[in-house]
C-alpha cells in the first residue's frame, strides 16, 4: 500500500468504496487521515464499519475537508457531488491524485501517463512487460490492474505505468509526468462531456500537468497532431511517433503474435518511444516485444471448435476500437472461395450513431448478430448490407453464430458499444461470451493464459 505524511491530519470524504475508492480509503486510513466514506452497497461499507464515519456526504458540510474523492464512474457533468462540493471551493479528486500527492513520500522514481481513445491499455501494459524483462522494477495501474494505491511502493530506480482515462484525468491535478504519452483521439464518452473538442481538451490536460517531462504524442490523427503542434509552440520536450516508427526501427519483425495489426503496430510503436524515454536499448526492447502475451478481452481467442474461431474483443467499445477487429479477418481464398467469413456479435450501450470505422470493412462480414439497447440501431444500419439476426442477448447471439459458422469462420465479439446497458463493464461481458462460447461448444474457455491473435 502506498502511504503519504502528507494526508495526516487532513480530513477526506471518499464517495464509492469499490476498487479504486476502498484502495483510496485505506491508504488514507492507513496514512493518519480522517476519512468519511459512503457507498449505496451495504457490502462495499462492510470493510469499513467502526474504522471510519460511514456518512454521504452530500448530507456533510464539507468546510475543513481537503477535498472528496469519487470514483472515476461517477459523471461530473450530471451528479450532485460536483456542485456540492465546489459551493465549499473543494477539489473532487480521484485516487491518482492522492497519488501524485504521495510521491514526495515515495524513493526516487519515474511516471509513465499513457491516455487515448484506443489502444491505452495494450500500450500500458507492453510498457510494463518490456520493463519488466529488463529487469526495471515497475508497477502498472491507473485504468488497469490493480488500483495503484493498493500496490507496494518500487525501490529507487522504479517506474510507475499508468493507464488514465479521460475521467481519470478529470480528477486529476497535480500529476507530474516524466513521460506523458498520447496513443490517438476519436469521438468517445460524449454523454460525458459537451462535445468532442471537449473530451480532446480532457487528454491535453495531462501535458498541461507536467513541469519538466517529456510530451510524446502519436502524430496521426488531426486531434492529436492539434495537440502536438500546440505543444511544440510551448517549447516542451515533444517526441512525435508515427507508426511506422516500428518497422523503421528494425523492431517490427519478431514482435509477438499479440502485437499484429496494424492497431497494434502503433500501440507498439508508442510502447517503444516511451522505453527508449526511459533509457532502454533497442535490445531490451526487442526482447519485451518478442515475449509479450497479450491482454483478456482485446482479440483474444477464446477457442476454435469445428473449425471455427471465436474471439472475444469485448474491450472494443467503440466503432474506431472494433474497425480493426473487422479489418482482422478478411476474406480468404482458400475459405469459402474468399467469402466474407466474420460473424460480428455487435451492440451494448452506444456510444455514437452510425458505423463509423467499421463501415470499411463489412465486405469482412457474413453475418451480424445485434444485441443490448443498440442491437435495433445496428439492425437498420446493417440490413441489406449482410445477413442480420437480432439477438438482443449474447447466449442467443452465440448460439446462431455457432449454428451458422462453418469451418475457416470466425465468430466475432466485437460489440463497438459500451457494456453498461446489460454488464457491469467490458470484463464481465467478455467473461460472459467465454462462458457461452464454453456452453454451446464444449470447449474448454477457462484457460485466461491463451494467446491472443491481433
Amino acid at each position: 500500500m502506498i502511504l503519504s505524511s502528507a494526508f495526516r491530519n487532513k480530513r477526506f470524504a471518499v464517495l464509492g468504496l469499490a476498487r479504486s475508492g476502498a484502495a483510496a480509503a485505506e491508504a488514507l486510513i492507513a496514512s493518519g487521515a480522517e476519512v468519511i466514506g459512503w457507498d449505496r452497497q451495504d457490502i462495499a461499507r462492510e470493510p469499513f464499519e467502526g474504522r471510519c464515519r460511514l456518512i454521504d456526504p452530500l448530507e456533510l458540510d464539507l468546510t475543513g475537508f481537503a477535498g472528496v474523492v469519487v470514483s472515476p464512474g461517477v459523471p461530473l457533468n450530471s451528479h450532485p457531488i460536483g456542485p456540492h462540493t465546489w459551493q465549499y471551493s473543494l477539489p473532487v479528486i480521484g485516487d491518482i491524485e492522492l497519488f501524485a500527492q504521495a510521491r514526495a513520500s515515495l524513493p526516487p522514481h519515474k511516471v509513465v501517463g499513457i491516455t487515448g481513445t484506443n489502444g491505452k491499455s495494450t500500450t500500458t501494459a507492453l510498457v510494463h512487460h518490456i520493463l519488466s524483462q529488463a529487469g526495471v522494477p515497475c508497477v502498472m495501474g491507473g485504468n488497469i490492474g490493480d488500483p495503484i494505491l493498493a500496490q507496494e511502493p518500487l525501490p529507487e530506480g522504479g517506474v510507475y505505468v499508468l493507464e488514465l482515462s479521460s475521467f481519470q484525468i478529470d480528477l486529476t491535478f497535480t500529476l507530474d509526468c516524466d513521460v506523458a504519452a498520447l496513443t490517438n483521439i476519436t469521438p468517445d464518452h460524449l454523454d460525458r462531456y459537451a462535445d468532442f473538442a471537449a473530451y480532446a481538451a480532457s487528454k491535453e490536460r495531462l501535458f498541461a500537468m507536467q513541469v519538466n517531462g517529456t510530451a510524446l504524442v502519436c502524430d496521426e490523427d488531426a486531434p492529436s497532431h492539434a495537440i502536438a503542434e500546440r505543444l511544440a509552440v510551448t517549447g516542451k520536450p515533444l517526441v512525435r511517433v508515427k507508426t511506422g516508427d516500428l518497422a523503421a526501427s528494425g523492431l517490427a519483425e519478431g514482435r509477438s503474435a499479440a502485437l499484429a495489426g496494424p492497431h497494434n503496430a502503433q500501440n507498439a510503436a508508442v510502447a517503444v518511444a516511451i522505453c527508449r524515454q526511459l533509457g532502454l536499448t533497442d535490445a531490451q526492447i526487442a526482447t519485451g516485444l518478442a515475449t509479450y502475451p497479450g491482454l483478456p478481452h482485446r482479440m483474444e481467442r477464446v477457442c476454435v471448435a469445428g473449425g471455427v474461431t471465436y474471439i472475444n474483443d469485448s474491450k472494443a467499445t467503440n466503432t474506431a476500437s472494433a474497425a480493426p477487429a473487422l479489418a482482422a479477418f478478411p476474406p480468404d481464398p482458400a475459405v469459402h472461395g474468399g467469402g466474407p467469413r466474420i460473424h460480428w456479435i455487435v451492440g451494448g450501450l452506444p456510444k455514437e450513431d452510425g458505423l463509423g470505422a467499421c463501415s470499411d470493412h463489412i465486405a469482412n462480414v457474413a453475418a451480424a448478430y445485434t444485441i443490448g439497447e443498440a442491437g435495433p440501431m445496428f439492425a437498420d444500419l446493417l440490413d441489406g448490407h449482410v445477413q442480420v439476426e437480432r439477438c438482443e442477448l449474447i447466449s442467443e447471439a452465440v448460439r446462431r453464430a455457432a449454428d451458422a459458422a462453418r469451418p475457416g469462420d470466425v465468430v466475432l465479439l466485437s460489440p463497438a458499444c459500451a457494456s453498461y446497458d446489460q454488464f457491469r463493464d467490458y470484463e464481465k461481458r467478455g467473461h460472459h461470451f467465454r462462458q457461452m462460447v464454453g456452453v454451446i461448444t464444449g470447449c474448454d474457455t477457462d484457460d485466461s493464459s491463451r494467446s491472443n491473435l491481433v
